[in-house]
């Protein structure tokens, strides 16, 4: 739970940082986004953060569950 809490943490204050950024930079008056500029944005930072996340889970898993300490351990394959 306290790594949830940390995550959600995380993220607001990406989500923060970027629209400050967004809001203070000069190139936003020339350049205005659209709703659907802003809806890709934030699948695009979504599904970044999910493939992130999701890896890093696998290679704890992975790790926990002993799969690459048999890796060079294994028998050859019978011909």
């Amino acid at each position: 739970m306290k790594m949830l809490i940390y995550a959600v943490a995380i993220m607001v204050g990406l989500v923060a940082a970027v629209s400050l950024g967004f809001a203070l930079s000069p190139s936003g008056e020339e350049a205005p986004f659209s709703l659907h500029g802003w809806i890709a944005i934030a699948l695009g930072i979504v599904g970044t953060a999910v493939v992130g996340i999701g890896l890093m889970a696998l290679v704890f898993l992975s790790h926990r569950n002993g799969h690459d300490e048999r890796v060079g351990k294994d028998p050859p394959p019978r011909p």
